[in-house]
């Protein structure tokens, strides 16, 4: 007896695996270069030096992997979302108006990668609808930036974890804005989405949504109806997570897709309702005591600084 398996609830499941992301790339002899984004890469083994990646075996991108000698993993930064993206779409060339240097074995390399990985190609692993892609790294660049992180379908960055902040840093905030951190506004607002996101995060996933599925319907308040490229502006997502949030919506019965465009379902209302009522809670919660001119200066400066 065979048990049907949900592909896309499987899919949906392995999003809660944060990972990094990287742009691999290889080039052949004659100059045909690929790039493709890729959240599979993994550390194999140090003696000898191994990584691995995977590749969906339809990838147009495929022959060129397998014919080059060598191939890069570009670990992207948390400011390269657009390279990501660039290199998930579908496009005759990925490479059009990137800025990029040849590797080893000409795979291209780009500027402002948090990390960069020059393999050999080492070894070509049957995998189930991928090929497993594994390298000999003879060459790396090392530059410690931020990387950009993928989870649960939508992109994300790195921030301390709340735990590690003592009780005593929680109840005295003061003491630990010390010296030249008091005066460093960058330091001063991760701490603050740090503090904030320790009570609200954990309240909105209770709802059994996603992240990438609350922002959606976030987005998609009241009546408004969005096309699959103004979903794509106003969520931080791929388009290809776009798709799948939109997906397992739909099969929720929270929105609804007609002519190119999505909505929300009265019960999508009612989820939205939910959502922003946790959000208020939390942002009362945080801000009360302030004055409200206090909080209008805050958000114009906060805006401010968005829109620069």
């Amino acid at each position: 007896m065979s048990i049907e398996f949900d592909a896309r609830a499987f899919r949906r499941a392995l999003g809660n695996f944060a990972t990094g992301v990287t742009v691999v790339t290889a080039a052949t002899e004659d100059g045909k270069r690929v790039g493709v984004t890729a959240n599979s890469f993994n550390s194999v083994s140090l003696d000898p030096p191994l990584i691995l990646w995977s590749i969906d075996k339809r990838s147009s991108s495929h022959e060129v992997f397998e014919a080059a000698s060598h191939f890069a993993v570009n670990v992207l930064a948390a400011n390269q979302i657009d390279i990501s993206n660039n290199f998930a779409r579908t496009k005759d060339d990925r490479f059009a108006g990137i800025s990029f240097e040849d590797g080893e074995g000409g795979a291209p390399v780009f500027d402002g990668c948090s990390a960069r990985l020059h393999c050999e190609k080492y070894q070509q692993v049957d995998g189930g609808d991928h090929w497993i892609m594994i390298g000999k790294v003879v060459r790396f660049d090392d530059y410690g930036r931020s990387p950009l992180l993928y989870h649960q379908g939508a992109y994300s960055m790195v921030l301390p974890h709340p735990q590690l902040a003592s009780k005593e840093s929680v109840t005295h905030p003061a003491s630990s804005f010390e010296g030249r951190l008091a005066g460093n506004l960058y330091y001063l607002m991760t701490q603050a989405v740090r503090s904030y996101q320790c009570g609200y995060q954990p309240r909105q996933l209770a709802t059994g949504l996603r992240t990438s599925e609350a922002r959606m319907l976030m987005v998609l308040e009241n009546d408004a109806q969005l096309s699959q490229g103004e979903l794509l502006r106003e969520v931080a997502m791929p388009q290809r997570e776009v798709d799948e949030a939109v997906a397992n919506l739909v099969r929720r019965g929270l929105v609804t897709e007609s002519d190119g465009r999505v909505g929300l379902t009265p019960s999508g209302v009612e989820q939205t309702e939910q959502l922003w009522q946790i959000a208020r809670e939390q942002q009362n919660q945080v801000f009360e005591g302030f004055e409200p001119e206090d909080i209008e200066n805050f958000k114009r400066v906060l805006v401010a600084v968005i829109t620069r």
